[in-house]
């Protein structure tokens, strides 16, 4: 596992479009066919929720290998409180360097800065086998819920972190999706053609249409 000449910073203006092109050679048909994920981080720079301190890039050798990126959200709880947490993505590396130890050295960073800002938890959606060497666990262990998922659903995609121990101690709630994150096809399809063309291909595995 070779990660020398490799560092990670601040994502700048200037790198707007070679993240987005980075993110969509990374999520090309991997979820549904062609992807969104280019244009969800185009969109959410501008939102109120993103956080800036929490926008990184990582380069190998000069060249722009992954990327992370953080909002800031909330959990209703049960009790009638608003708890402010935190929810991540997308972030990728080059599929060229993937399952090479890029990505956990990129998130395990971007994790530990988002705990020297003061906050408190992260909660999103994401594969535990991968996420939970970085200290992920089920969400559902810290009493927290997926809105709009119901009761008898699998909720293994939905994962928490605390960054503060015990931050969720005595909460119980719904974890809530920033409004951001939802994108409407047409100005997804609008977007991506400012890209190279890349064929669309429905293939296994893939959980949208």
């Amino acid at each position: 596992m070779k990660q020398e000449n490799c560092i990670i910073r601040s994502e700048e203006k200037k790198d707007h479009r070679a993240v987005e092109n980075l993110i969509r050679e990374s999520f090309w048909n991997v979820y549904r066919p062609g992807c969104s994920e280019h244009y969800v981080i185009h969109v959410l720079r501008d939102d109120p929720a993103f956080v800036k301190e929490l926008d990184f890039v990582m380069e190998k050798d000069g060249e722009l290998i992954g990327q992370n990126m953080f909002m800031r959200t909330v959990i209703d709880a049960d009790d009638g409180r608003t708890i402010p947490v935190l929810t991540m993505g997308p972030i990728c590396i080059t599929p060229d360097l993937k399952r090479q130890g890029y990505g956990k050295r990129l998130l395990d960073a971007s994790l530990q800065k988002a705990a020297q800002l003061g906050f408190g938890a992260v909660l999103f959606e994401g594969n535990i086998a991968f996420y939970g060497k970085s200290g992920f666990d089920y969400a559902a262990k810290f009493g927290i819920r997926y809105h709009d998922l119901p009761e008898d659903a699998d909720a293994s995609f939905f994962l928490c972190k605390e960054l503060i121990p015990g931050y969720l101690d005595g909460v119980s709630g719904v974890y809530q999706t920033p409004q951001g994150y939802y994108v409407d096809d047409a100005d997804v399809e609008a977007f991506d053609r400012q890209f190279p063309y890349k064929e669309k291909r429905k293939l296994p595995g893939q959980i949208f249409e």
